[in-house]
This record gives structure tokens, sequence and C-alpha cells, in this order.
């Protein structure tokens, strides 16, 4: 199925530009956010890549170090077809040789020792540099676009990786809540797609009324870069200015089980009901996205933008923002 146009909160597409021409126009480093201790029965190694999945590259350090599979860990799936960075802690059992992996778009840039396995989202942050060709819209337009983005943050929607190739993934969810059995992996990718599908909708409804970047009476708030979230009751001018500064952010609701259902966006009642069954735990996530140190460069028909953003963000949320985006690799690789 076709993914909806989520409405954008700055208007219309400046123009029109194509991401990941080459691996090197997409680039992104992974930003752990905690010290390692450096002893303990785990190889920490910080790896350079491209061209290459995060879940294959795992199985190969599995493979090399002579342990299963499942005992690799990583903090988040990053892009295959960018230059990325990103830390894998593998058990040391067989005190591998690390100076003599070898696999082609692959180096281990440092190797560190660690008490535990690296878990999924236990990154603090990731960092982005990205390529995007135009032509462009006068300048002063486009710079004053990337102020907006720069001091007021963005829509934090999911990102169409989330939804997979064509949106195949909501089919999965729609499978999943009619009642047909999935193996473990593919009933968490429906889980997540359902999931997203439904904030997404809901973000899209107060980017619409204006009030996706501020307060209103009820809201549950966020802290910014954290997992810490508090209720509001009554909008006060702390509350205002805190939340004008991008510390604290209003959520909505990730359904699951308990989550009322009339809360949920209209159509989706059988997701729910299939999510409660399932003993889904709820959460929150933040209806705004504070896009750290954005930098630009405009050269030409080359725009290059810098910028850093929490762990479970996504990039595609920020260039929607500015333009109409192709991506390369996907017509590449269709």
């Amino acid at each position: 199925m076709s993914l909806p146009d989520w409405t954008r909160a700055y208007g219309e597409p400046l123009f029109a530009a194509t991401i990941r021409t080459t691996a090197a126009d997409f680039d992104v480093t992974e930003e752990l956010g905690f010290e390692l201790s450096g002893d303990g029965e785990h190889d920490y190694l910080y790896i350079e890549k491209t061209g290459t999945n995060t879940e294959w590259l795992a199985r190969q350090l599995a493979g090399f170090a002579g342990v299963p599979a499942k005992d690799v860990g990583y903090s988040g799936l990053k892009d295959r077809h960018a230059v990325t960075r990103q830390w894998f802690s593998v058990p040391r059992w067989n005190q591998p040789d690390w100076a003599s992996f070898e696999v082609d778009g692959v180096s281990i840039l440092e190797v560190n020792r660690n008490a535990r396995k690296l878990r999924r989202g236990a990154h603090r942050s990731n960092r982005f540099r990205i390529v995007l060709r135009g032509p462009f819209p006068d300048g002063v337009e486009l710079e004053q676009r990337l102020v907006s983005i720069r001091d007021s943050g963005v829509p934090n929607y999911y990102g169409p990786q989330r939804f997979g190739r064509g949106g195949g993934n909501i089919d999965l969810a729609n499978s999943w809540s009619a009642g047909k059995r999935l193996p473990r992996h593919k009933r968490s990718i429906a889980i997540s797609s359902a999931r997203s599908i439904m904030f997404n909708e809901l973000l899209d409804a107060r980017v619409l009324d204006n009030s996706w970047n501020h307060f209103i009476a009820g809201d549950v708030a966020n802290l910014d870069g954290t997992g810490s979230v508090f209720a509001i009751e009554d909008v006060d001018d702390e509350l205002r200015d805190r939340c004008a500064a991008l510390d604290i952010h209003p959520t909505a609701l990730l359904w699951g089980d308990g989550s009322a259902e009339e809360a949920a966006p209209p159509g989706h009642s059988d997701w729910l009901r299939t999510l409660c069954k399932a003993r889904v735990k709820p959460a929150r996530r933040s209806l705004r996205l504070r896009v750290m140190d954005l930098q630009w460069q405009l050269d030409d028909e080359v725009l290059t933008l810098s910028f850093g953003l929490c762990r479970g963000a996504f990039a595609t949320s920020v260039l929607r923002e500015i333009a109409s985006v192709t991506d390369a690799s996907l017509e590449k690789y269709s």
C-alpha cells in the first residue's frame, strides 16, 4: 500500500532533490553516550562500513569469533546504502584476533572491552552528514526554512523505512491482526508498523491544528533526549518557556495493552485489540524532534546538511520539511 503524505510543519517542499547518489552522500556516525569499562567478556568494536547491512555484518562477526549470532550486540540498524560508523559487541570467549578480520567495505576503527552486551537502543544519538543534489530555489527562502528547522525542530514522524518497501510491513500488520500466525521477527515488525502508523496519524492531526510543538491540557511531556515523561494538567508559563527552548516536548501514545480504544485514530480498532491481546506494553514518543547543531553548505547544485538526532529518530523526517526527496539507492536496487 502507498503511505500517506503526512502534513508538513513548514509548508510544501521548496525543491526536488536526490539523495544517496553515492554511499558517501549519506554518512552516519553513532554516538554511544556512555563510557566503556575497558574490561569484561565482550569485545566492543567501532566499525565503519559501506554498502553493508548491520544484521548481515553481525553474522559475519559472530562467525569469525565462533559465537552464536544472537550473542552479537548492536544498538541500532544503520543504513546499507551509506557510510556508517557504529558499535558492535562480541563475546570474547575464543579471544578472536580482530586484526585478522576482513570483509569488503568494513573497517574496524577501534577495539575496546565492556562487561555487558550492547543492547538495542542503548546509544544516545546519531550524527548525519547528508548531501542533497538540486537544483535549488532562492537561497534566502532556503536559509529561512533551515533556520526554522534548527530553532524549532520538526514533527517526529516515523520514516518510510519503518513501513517497508511500498508499505509492505503494513500489510503484514493487517495479516497479523486478522489472526495469521507469524514468526517472531515478523510479528515484531507487524507490531512496530501498526503502532508507528497510528502515531503518525495522531501527529499529523496535531500538525494540522498547529499543536505539535506546544502543550495542550492533558498532554504528557517528554524531557528532550531521554525516556523521561510526566503528565501535564495545567499549561503554565514555565512549561511554555521550556517547550519553546526545546527542553521538553509534547508526546503521543504508542498503543498497547490497556490503551483506551476511543483515543486511537479511527479505523484501527482491530490493531488495538490485537496489541492488547498480545500484551504489548504501551509507551510514549515525542511529537517534536530537535535537530541538533544543524549546519548547511550550499555549493552550486549541492546542499550538504550536518546535524544530530536522538536515537529512534529518522533523518527523512528532517529532509521532507525541506525537499521532495528521491532516494537514488532505491531506484538502483529496485
